[in-house]
């Protein structure tokens, strides 16, 4: 599974959807930023996607990851209360922060609001501390899942993105992480990430992205800044489409000022969606190709993917799609399920617009002795 998981965070974000038909696309005043389709886990445009830069703040979308893997796993309740170390209370003082207080009990629920809503540097501290004990530790965990998620320019050294030359980052990895919070963890996504403003110890404090208040299709995600990164944006918003739904995620790093960050997400998102299209190709499970295996105990094996497969293409041009099957042949059995066994290019008009592994929809056993030997010698004349 890891290595599927690496296999779609590198090769279905390779190609842009813009380059298939040479449309430009929009001027966008940042260091560095990316537009995904979530649907098709495609760049639909880019630019410096892989420079190295300082995530700040957005180091919390890995913490909120980790978090809610805890409480998925049973290891944290939302409902538990936890004591505030004096680490958590003395983070940076002149930096964001919910307010929590040394040795007076907080829930997780509201640790969750804090570090998400109004981006807590103290409430990272907490919750890594409740995840892992220490920050030290969690940082290593963090590391982990980052290797895990094949988020190969990414590295942390702390739960909440204050600068330090052992954070960095890429807004491609950016992209991977955030469609893998919002498709891993959808229901904490929805009750956390759209959340205007949070109370805390008789604070209010507003959540910074703008965008949830300008833009009703905008349902997350997080802001990022320091006098060093920038201002930084990550944007997810959903639309309607003829089919149901479509969501993008702009990553906007660096830019000069909160408003600027904010209209060059909105631009980026517009564009996204005025433009290009996601077509649906294949459906979970249904198989693209029934190739033969060799040496196994059936002669036939069938092949596609353990999702719903979309395509993001620009508008108009849908009709020119074409799905190419490229495999690993010969076939010799035994074959496990989900194993990969090929590749599907999609290109249009000849420019390839993205590469998915494909993987076997079933397990293939060997076949007896006899089999094997008559399969052997086949393949010497094939």
């Amino acid at each position: 599974m890891k290595k599927y998981l690496v296999a779609l965070a590198t090769s279905l974000l390779t190609f842009t959807a813009a380059s298939a038909q040479s449309l430009p696309p929009p001027s966008v005043a940042a260091k560095s930023w990316l537009l995904l389709d979530a649907s098709s886990n495609q760049v639909v445009a880019s630019q410096d996607a892989d420079m190295r830069v300082e995530p700040a703040s957005l180091v919390k979308l890995m913490t909120a990851y980790l978090a809610f893997a805890a409480l998925r796993d049973k290891r944290l309740d939302l409902n538990q209360e936890v004591s505030v170390s004096v680490n958590a209370w003395k983070v940076d003082p002149s930096s964001s922060k919910m307010f929590v207080e040394p040795n007076k009990p907080v829930t997780i629920n509201n640790l969750l609001y804090g570090l998400i809503v109004v981006s807590g540097n103290d409430a990272a501290v907490a919750l890594s501390e409740a995840v892992s004990g220490t920050s030290d530790a969690f940082v290593v965990l963090m590391n982990r899942e980052a290797q895990r998620q094949g988020l190969t320019g990414t590295h942390f050294s702390n739960p909440h993105g204050l600068p330090s030359p052992e954070t960095y980052t890429t807004a491609r990895d950016l992209s991977i992480l955030c469609r893998n919070l919002i498709n891993d963890f959808p229901e904490y996504y929805k009750t956390y990430y759209s959340t205007k403003k949070f109370t805390y110890n008789n604070i209010t404090q507003p959540n910074r992205n703008r965008l949830l208040w300008s833009d009703p299709t905008v349902d997350g995600m997080k802001t990022g800044h320091t006098d060093s990164a920038g201002y930084s944006l990550i944007t997810s918003a959903r639309r309607p489409v003829a089919n149901g739904e479509r969501r993008l995620i702009s990553v906007v790093v660096g830019t000069v000022s909160d408003q600027v960050r904010t209209q060059e997400s909105q631009k980026l998102l517009n564009w996204g969606f005025q433009n290009f299209d996601a077509v649906k190709l294949y459906s979970k499970g249904q198989a693209v190709d029934t190739p033969d295996v060799w040496k196994g105990s059936q002669g036939k094996i069938k092949i596609g993917f353990t999702h719903d497969v979309y395509v993001t293409v620009p508008k108009g041009s849908a009709d020119k799609i074409k799905p190419r099957v490229e495999r690993n042949d010969p076939l010799i059995a035994p074959i496990s399920e989900n194993a990969k066994v090929g590749t599907l290019k999609v290109t249009i008009d000849d420019k390839v617009v993205t590469e998915l592994p494909l993987v076997a929809l079933e397990s293939v056993g060997p076949a007896g002795f006899l089999g094997r030997a008559l399969d052997s010698i086949r393949l010497l004349f094939k």
